[in-house]
């Protein structure tokens, strides 16, 4: 019988894989993610998975990382607090960011932003939140996507992953079905700075009537 998860500690192992170059399959709400926190990490991360050269990472972070990285005004601060705390979904967050932050100054972004944006990730379950508070104290930034071959669709199971992805996984933390599997998607990625939504994925609906009801916004996909 298992024993309950530890978030903490599992995201410090995960995370000193990490610092030291390496390259983990971490449990996301929204299905497992493959990780790395280096340029050499993320190539081989590119490689595995025949990913097109136009596909970005996003990053792993928290309501804290975003506030410190991403450059946008009032309403998509409080649009990103609406769905992200209030509502407590699940959210990719594309939005123009701070170049120059030291957190953004550790590893080449090239392939994890456009034209000055970045896609993070947030409120995707609890050791996601607990890795976030890491990447952030540590200074370490943390980018990747789905832990699946390009095109193959999002693993909301460790044993669902093809071989040339858990091969170049140098830590995988394994914490069973992933809550959101009924969506078969990955997260929602929304362009806070005009409401367009990138990707239609997990509590996308949630989404919508969340935008609707508190800032009469409509998205359209």
């Amino acid at each position: 019988m298992l024993g309950p998860y530890d978030f903490e500690g599992d995201a410090e192992r995960a995370m000193a894989v990490l610092r030291r170059g390496g390259i983990a399959i971490l449990p996301m709400d929204v299905g497992y993610s493959l990780i790395g926190g280096s340029k050499a990490a993320l190539a081989r991360i590119f490689e595995a998975k025949g990913r097109a050269a136009d596909k970005l990472n996003a990053m792993v972070g928290d309501h804290a990382i975003h506030e410190a990285i991403h450059l946008v005004d009032q309403r998509a601060q409080d649009v990103v607090q609406a769905l992200t705390v209030d509502a407590g979904l699940p959210l990719g967050v594309i939005a123009p960011c701070d170049l120059s932050h030291p957190l953004l100054r550790v590893i080449d972004l090239d392939g994890s932003n456009k034209d000055g944006t970045i896609a993070l990730l947030m409120n995707a379950g609890s050791f996601h939140g607990a890795i976030s508070r890491l990447s952030l104290a540590t200074g370490h930034p943390l980018f990747g996507s789905s832990a699946n071959r390009s095109l193959q669709g999002t693993k909301f199971r460790v044993e669902d992953m093809e071989p040339e992805i858990t091969a170049i996984a140098d830590i995988i933390i394994d914490y069973g079905l992933r809550k959101y599997h009924p969506y078969g998607a990955s997260s929602t990625l929304l362009d806070v700075t005009d409401m367009t939504v990138v990707r239609k994925g997990a509590c996308f609906e949630l989404i919508t009537d969340t935008l609707r009801r508190r800032f009469d916004i409509a998205l359209t996909v």
